[in-house]
């Protein structure tokens, strides 16, 4: 239920901030065509009139919104195909003897042509499309990791795997069975999580929930299992944030890896506050000894891993970064597959049968991605986000406060909503105020800092058909404020 209704008011919100930025504001006056068809969708060649002084701005602030600067309309120099700006003062004589000649000419001021600032973004429609895709392509991905998992749990192996993490599974889900396959599910995928490995985490975590609904006796609402499960997954508990160095190398950052410690931090504090938060509601106790053990002794390896990594370069970091994970992704299909082989099992037959419950699972979540990037494309579209972060920045400068932070969180706001948009703000935080700025290098703390909360809740939840929630979107969103304080202070401490 607390999903429909947040799904439903973003919905709203998108629909009521679109029509305020019609009626008000006339550089949005496109802003319903927007929406349904994307920002990509501007068939208008645009003739700038007015002051002459805005040609430079002009020219340089928009070749990033898709426009592309032409100095003079010829009689012949027209592309039907491209959007053009014509910087110079147009006499009202000309303008009008251009739009007869040419429809899809609009005569607007500089002022009106600057407020369409804002990156090809798609519609419901694109989006509809597009979340069939991310489906599509999930379908391999879930098939072949599900079918290597179905014949490690007919060897026995998740189970070998449960018994070990059994002492400290037991007591922070005290309501799954001692060595429950769901127990090996889990740390397959907080084990994914930690190192990176996207393509394997999400079948780990989608087998995990299943495993978990299996000992759920209401089938309709999320169990106390599952939520704790979710809310440590969200969390995001990652050693290396290889996609943000990737991306700030790619952007010419002077020291592409100065993100990866902050991240490492935020990423740690935000897991221990979803563990909090989640047993504060559960009223489990964390200072049990078994509990507290396993933390410090997961602490002082990744303590020892960062000292490790921290040695090395960008390059040196993405080399480490990629051999490791690929190299486990084949040494845990070896062991698969000999344990299989050991104890007899068909492996191949098994293989193909999980691999078929996988083309399944993705058929299945399509819904479920489908509504929430369809939430997330509508408030991008309509300028909710952009009015936001003005009404954040003008409300901290009123107390005269350092207002860094408040550019770079753009990111930090969507990135619950969606990891490609917020991937998208980053590097557009990056290109506005420079590699190495402050509000770029909290932006890259922010994207590598916390998971997808609704995304994951669309797509765990709705894999087992769970409607009702409970606390577990409002316990992920106060792990992400956590982490979103946690990395300014970060970034203050380490940046400035």
């Amino acid at each position: 239920m607390a999903l429909s209704r947040i799904w439903g008011a973003f919905i709203l919100i998108a629909i009521v901030v679109a029509g305020y930025s019609f009626f008000f504001n006339k550089s949005k006056d496109d802003v319903f065509v927007r929406m349904v068809s994307g920002t990509s969708k501007d068939e208008f060649k645009y003739a700038v009139i007015g002051d002459s002084v805005y040609s430079a701005m002009i020219k340089k602030e928009m070749k990033d919104y898709g426009f592309v600067f032409q100095s003079g309309i010829g009689k012949d120099s027209i592309d039907k195909d491209t959007k053009y700006l014509v910087t110079e003062n147009i006499a009202a004589d000309t303008v009008l003897s251009i739009q007869k000649k040419y429809s899809s000419i609009r005569a607007v001021s500089a002022h009106y042509l600057l407020g369409k600032k804002q990156k090809p973004v798609d519609g419901v429609i694109e989006t509809c499309w597009s979340a069939v895709q991310i489906c599509l392509q999930l379908i391999g991905v879930l098939a072949l990791f599900i079918g290597f998992m179905n014949i490690a749990e007919k060897a026995g192996g998740i189970r070998v795997l449960s018994r070990i993490v059994g002492p400290f599974f037991s007591k922070l889900f005290p309501e799954i069975p001692k060595g429950h396959p769901s127990m090996g599910h889990m740390i397959m995928n907080f084990s994914a999580n930690l190192l990176g490995l996207d393509n394997a985490a999400t079948p780990f975590g989608l087998k995990a929930i299943e495993s978990l609904q299996e000992l759920n006796p209401n089938k309709d609402v999320a169990s106390n299992a599952q939520i704790m499960f979710l809310c440590l997954h969200a969390a995001g508990l990652n050693l290396i944030p290889v996609s943000v160095i990737a991306v700030r190398a790619a952007q010419h950052a002077s020291d592409p890896t100065d993100v990866f410690i902050p991240c490492m931090i935020v990423t740690f504090v935000g897991t221990i506050a979803a563990m909090t938060i989640v047993s504060f509601k559960q009223k489990i106790n964390l200072l049990q000894p078994v509990i507290l053990g396993w933390v410090l002794g997961i602490s002082a390896l990744i303590a020892l891993l960062v000292y490790s990594i921290t040695r090395l370069n960008a390059a040196g970091i993405q080399l480490f970064s990629g051999q490791l994970s690929n190299g486990l992704i084949l040494l845990v299909f070896l062991l698969i597959v000999l344990g299989g082989l050991y104890k007899k099992v068909d492996i191949f037959s098994v293989f193909v049968d999980g691999a078929k419950h996988g083309f399944d699972t993705a058929i299945r979540i399509i819904p479920y991605i489908l509504g929430i990037m369809v939430a997330v494309s509508m408030l991008r579209t309509s300028g909710t986000f952009d009015y936001i972060i003005d009404g954040m920045k003008q409300f901290f400068a009123l107390f005269g406060t350092d207002t860094r932070f408040v550019d770079g969180l753009p990111t930090a706001l969507i990135r619950p909503l969606s990891g490609g948009a917020a991937r998208g703000m980053m590097v557009d935080t990056m290109k506005a105020y420079g590699p190495d700025s402050f509000a770029s290098k909290l932006s890259g703390v922010f994207q590598g800092a916390a998971d997808t909360t609704f995304y994951v809740v669309a797509v765990y939840f709705g894999s087992v058909n769970i409607k009702n929630t409970r606390y577990a979107i409002g316990s992920m969103l106060l792990a992400d404020l956590v982490c979103v304080i946690t990395a300014i202070v970060m970034c203050y401490v380490f940046f400035g």
